[in-house]
């Protein structure tokens, strides 16, 4: 049981909901590449899951700075809007490996444009779940690694350009989400299958996915506390829990965690490592 399944499965509820607002929806396909499990080393898998693509991708790839002159597209900007959501499951069904997700303008036809920004990140792997999440975050600093893709990301947020020269190599979302992809899986063996949405389509369509942000982000920091809870450390917090708004988040993240510890030690149980 993945406490982050239900917040899986509300991104693909909203997808659909923008479907029948009449949204433009478009699905994006990656070829079929092997994951990182059938490659030497993380540099060849990077090579492979960047193959065919229109810029550069990996370390150095971009100097990182692009001025506004330079910017055929901004996205995120905070007058625009933008939010991040990373969810991370071991549940076969759920996760398209490969499948990048449109709702909104592309790059192409947006120039000189500001566009709201919403990007969800959702991995597969065995035994990943929110307990991962902390370490998996770090997989998407990718500052300097997409030639033509200045990105600034906070917690929650999102906020980039793509160069003027990028535009004209045909930059677009679905390279931005084969990209992505080939970071993270060459990143982190344990990713099995990664798959992307991105919102263009207006401010108030990020507002949903907002809000999944923010439970996430608790599950998160709740998921730290168990952690190190295990290990002799208490780091709750000092709040009165009565008198907070997140416990019922809290009681539900604390049930499935029990839950969980309940199974893995049963005699037909995995014991966790």
């Amino acid at each position: 049981m993945n406490v982050l399944d239900a917040y899986l499965e509300r991104v693909y509820a909203l997808v659909e909901e923008m479907r029948e607002r009449a949204a433009l929806v478009r699905v994006y396909q990656a070829p079929g590449i092997p994951g990182t499990g059938d490659l030497p080393g993380a540099s060849d898998a990077l090579a492979r899951l960047t193959e065919g693509l229109p810029i550069r991708v990996g370390p150095g790839a971009s100097p990182g700075l692009i001025l506004r002159s330079d910017t055929f597209l901004e996205l995120g900007s905070p007058e625009a809007g933008s939010c991040s959501l990373l969810l991370a499951t071991d549940t076969t069904r759920l996760v398209h490996d490969g499948r990048v997700t449109l709702v909104g303008p592309e790059v192409g036809e947006s120039a000189g444009g500001s566009l709201p920004f919403g990007q969800v990140l959702m991995l597969r792997g065995a035994g990943l779940g929110e307990k991962d999440l902390d370490e998996l975050q770090r997989l998407l600093v990718v500052a300097g690694q997409i030639e033509g893709y200045m990105v600034r990301s906070a917690p929650g947020n999102v906020w980039s350009r793509v160069s003027q020269e990028a535009a004209a190599k045909g930059f677009s979302f679905a390279t931005l989400g084969r990209a992505l992809r080939a970071l993270v899986m060459s990143g982190s063996p344990a990713v099995e299958a990664v798959e992307v949405l991105f919102v263009t389509s207006g401010k108030a369509d990020l507002v949903p996915l907002e809000a999944a942000a923010q439970q996430v982000r608790k599950i998160a920091r709740e998921g730290t506390r168990e952690r190190w809870k295990v290990k002799g450390y208490d780091i709750d917090c000092a709040n009165d829990c009565s008198a907070c708004g997140d416990k019922p988040v809290c009681d539900d993240i604390r049930s499935v965690l029990k839950e969980r510890q309940h199974i893995d030690e049963s005699p037909g149980g995995t014991h966790a490592t």
